[in-house]
C-alpha cells in the first residue's frame, strides 16, 4: 500500500521555525520554512542535515509550499534555499509573496545590521530566493496556520469534507479555549481606554501584519466613536508597508471589508499616525503598535525599555511568545529582567495578555478535524504537554490516531489511495443492458471501457467512443494459448469431451458447440488438432478477447489438468 511520511524538521513538539517534511507518492514537498525567535544559534532555523548531510538539497526536495508570511513560517526560506542550497519551485500566494521578502529584509536588518551576528543571508540572498518563487491564487495552497474564528480584516478558514489521508495541524493553543471574540476585544478597549484617562501610556508589540491591522481597525472605530484626543502612533516603515499591501489586496480580505471599500479603504486611518522615536520620550498618554510582537528585538524593544519604570504605563501582549524572549519573561511574571551588557530592568508597568493570536484554539482544531473528518491526525507547532493532552482529546473523541512527532522522528501512514473517475452514461446504460446489477458505492465492481486522461482529470468510456473522440480506427486484441492435452479419441470426439466437461464446471456461463468444429465459452474460442505422427497428443488453441482474459486464464489452467476419465462425448 502506499504511504505517506511525514517528519518535522522544525515544530515538532515545539513552537516556532514551522518547517515539516511530507513524503507522499515518491514526491518530496517541504510544508514552510521558518526560524525561531527564541534562538541567536543554529537552532534558529530547522534542521536540513536530516534530508541530506552535505550538498544542495534540490535533488532530495520537489518543491517547498509555504502558507503564509509569518516569520517562524517563512524565516529560514533564503538560508534554505541560498545558503544550504536550493533551486526548485517555491510556492505561495500573491499577498505571501509581496510581503515576505519585506519581512525578511526587516528581520536581517535586526539580526545583522543591529546585532551584528553573522553566518547570515544578506539583502541579495533574498531578492535570489524570492526569484524561485511560483505566486498562487486562493484555494490552490496548502494550509498552514488557521483560525476559524474571523477576523475584523479576513475570513475563517473553511475546508470542506475533503476526508484527507492524514491532517497536519499546528497546536500552539493545544489546551486553550479563548473567550468570545467579542469578549476579547471589549476588554482590550477597556484597559486601552482606562490607561490613557490616567495619562499613562500603551504599548502593544505586534508583528507587521495581521493583528496589527485588526487592532488598529478596532482602535481607529473606538477613538472616532469616543472623540479621544490622544494620539495613537505605529512604527514607521514596515507597518506602512504592511498597509500598503493591505489596500492593494483588498478583494483578499473577508466580505465586510470589499464591501466597506466602495466607501473608504478600512486600511485608511485617520486617528493612526507614523512613528518616530523621538515621541517615546514625549509626555502626556499615547497609544504605540511596535515590531517586533515577542520584545526579542527592534522598536518594540527599545519602547519597552523607556516605559517599563512606569506603574502608570501598560504593555498589551496579543500574540504567543516563545520561551527566551522578553515578551515570555513578562508574561511569566518576572518583575527583574537582565538585559546586554549586565543591567536590570525593573519592570513596574502594568502587564496584560489578550489573545488575537491568528492561531485556532483547542475548540477551533476540534471543528476543523470534525469539517474535514481525516483518517489520521498530526499535530505540530505546540508545547509537547499541550499537545499529549489535545492528542488523547483528538483520539477520543474521533477514535483516529493522533501524532506528534518531535523533531527529526518521522511518522509512516499507510493510504488506501482512491482515483476519482468520471463514468460515460452511455457504458452505464451499455452495463445495465448487459444485465450487470445497478452501481452501488459499498460494493467494487469490474467495468470494462477506455481510460481517458484529459485535462487533470479521468473518464472511463466506452471503446466506441474513446476511437471516436481521438479519432482511432478500431483494432481487434485477442490472446492466444496452446494446451496440450493426451486422449485417445478423434479430434471431434475431443472437442465434444471438451465441451461437456466445461458445461459441468461453468454454470451461469454461455457455452456453445458450433458447426465449425469450435467451441465458444463467452468470447472464448477452443479448437483442437493432433498430428499423424501421434494422434494421442491433441493441441488444444485459445483464443479469447481482453475482456475476458481472467476466465481464459481459468480455461487454460483447467484444461491443462487433462480431462475427467469415464466422461463421454455428446
Amino acid at each position: 500500500m502506499p504511504e505517506i511520511k511525514v517528519t518535522p524538521l522544525g515544530a515538532g513538539q515545539d513552537v516556532g521555525r514551522s518547517c515539516i517534511l511530507v513524503s507522499i507518492g515518491g514526491k518530496n514537498i517541504m510544508l514552510d520554512c521558518g526560524m525561531h525567535m527564541g534562538f541567536n544559534d543554529d537552532r534558529r532555523f530547522p534542521d536540513f542535515s536530516y534530508i541530506t548531510q552535505q550538498g544542495r538539497l534540490t535533488e532530495f526536495l520537489d518543491c517547498v509550499i509555504i502558507s503564509h508570511f509569518h516569520l517562524d513560517h517563512c524565516g529560514a526560506l533564503p538560508y534554505m534555499s541560498e545558503m544550504v542550497g536550493y533551486d526548485g519551485p517555491i510556492y505561495m500566494t500573491h499577498p505571501t509573496k509581496a510581503i515576505c521578502p519585506i519581512l525578511l529584509e526587516d528581520f536581517r536588518k535586526i539580526t545583522v545590521d543591529k546585532k551584528g551576528e553573522t553566518n547570515f543571508f544578506t539583502s541579495q540572498m533574498i531578492k535570489d530566493c524570492m526569484k524561485k518563487v511560483v505566486p498562487l491564487n486562493l484555494h490552490q495552497t496548502v494550509q498552514g496556520d488557521y483560525n476559524m474564528t474571523p477576523d475584523r480584516h479576513l475570513g475563517a478558514a473553511w475546508i470542506d469534507k475533503c476526508r484527507p489521508d492524514i491532517l497536519i495541524s499546528e497546536s500552539t493553543y493545544a489546551t486553550t479555549i479563548r473567550d468570545s471574540k467579542r469578549c476579547r476585544e471589549r476588554d482590550f478597549l477597556k484597559k486601552v481606554h482606562e490607561t490613557v484617562e490616567r495619562g499613562g501610556k500603551v504599548l502593544i508589540p505586534v508583528f507587521a501584519l495581521g493583528r496589527a491591522q485588526e487592532l488598529c481597525i478596532l482602535l481607529e472605530t473606538f477613538w472616532e466613536r469616543m472623540n479621544m484626543k490622544a494620539p495613537i502612533y505605529f512604527s514607521t516603515g514596515l507597518t506602512e508597508k504592511a498597509n500598503h499591501y493591505y489596500k492593494l489586496f483588498i478583494t483578499w480580505t473577508n466580505q465586510k471589508i470589499r464591501k466597506t471599500f466602495v466607501q473608504r479603504n478600512m486600511f485608511e486611518f485617520k486617528h493612526i499616525k507614523a512613528f518616530d522615536r523621538s515621541y517615546a520620550d514625549n509626555p502626556g498618554p499615547m497609544v504605540v503598535f511596535a515590531t517586533p510582537g515577542m520584545l526579542h528585538a527592534g522598536q518594540s524593544l527599545q519602547i519597552f525599555k523607556k516605559w517599563a519604570g512606569n506603574e502608570k504605563n501598560m504593555i498589551i501582549m496579543p500574540g504567543y511568545c516563545v520561551q527566551g524572549t522578553i515578551g515570555h519573561k513578562i508574561l511569566n511574571g518576572q518583575k527583574k529582567l537582565e538585559m546586554e551588557n549586565r543591567q536590570t530592568l525593573e519592570v513596574k508597568l502594568q502587564v496584560e495578555y489578550m489573545s488575537f493570536s491568528a492561531h485556532a484554539d483547542a475548540k477551533g482544531i476540534m471543528q476543523l478535524i470534525r469539517m474535514a473528518e481525516p483518517r489520521n491526525m498530526l499535530l505540530v507547532h505546540g508545547e509537547a504537554k499541550k499537545m499529549e493532552f489535545l492528542k488523547d482529546k483528538i483520539e477520543q473523541e474521533f477514535t483516529i490516531n493522533c501524532f506528534m512527532p518531535a523533531n527529526g522522528e518521522t511518522t509512516t501512514v499507510i493510504t488506501n489511495p482512491s482515483v476519482p473517475v468520471d463514468i460515460s452514461l452511455n457504458l452505464l446504460k451499455r452495463e445495465m443492458a448487459l444485465g450487470g446489477p445497478l452501481p452501488d458505492p459499498k460494493k467494487p465492481r469490474t467495468m470494462h471501457g477506455t481510460l481517458i486522461m484529459k485535462d487533470n482529470s479521468l473518464r472511463l468510456v466506452s471503446p466506441e467512443q474513446a476511437l471516436k473522440e481521438l479519432g482511432l480506427n478500431e483494432h481487434q486484441l485477442r490472446f492466444t494459448c496452446r494446451v496440450q492435452l493426451q486422449d485417445p479419441h478423434s479430434d471431434p470426439d475431443t472437442l465434444s469431451r471438451i465441451y461437456t466437461h466445461l458445461k459441468s464446471v461453468l454454470k451461469g456461463y454461455t457455452i456453445q458447440h458450433l458447426p465449425d468444429g469450435t467451441v465458444m465459452v463467452e468470447s472464448i474460442v477452443i479448437k483442437v488438432s493432433s498430428s499423424a505422427e501421434e494422434p494421442n497428443t491433441k493441441v488444444l488453441l485459445l483464443s479469447w478477447s481482453y475482456q475476458d482474459e481472467d476466465l481464459g486464464s481459468f480455461l487454460s489452467t483447467l484444461l491443462k489438468k487433462g480431462l475427467p476419465s469415464g466422461l463421454s462425448s455428446m
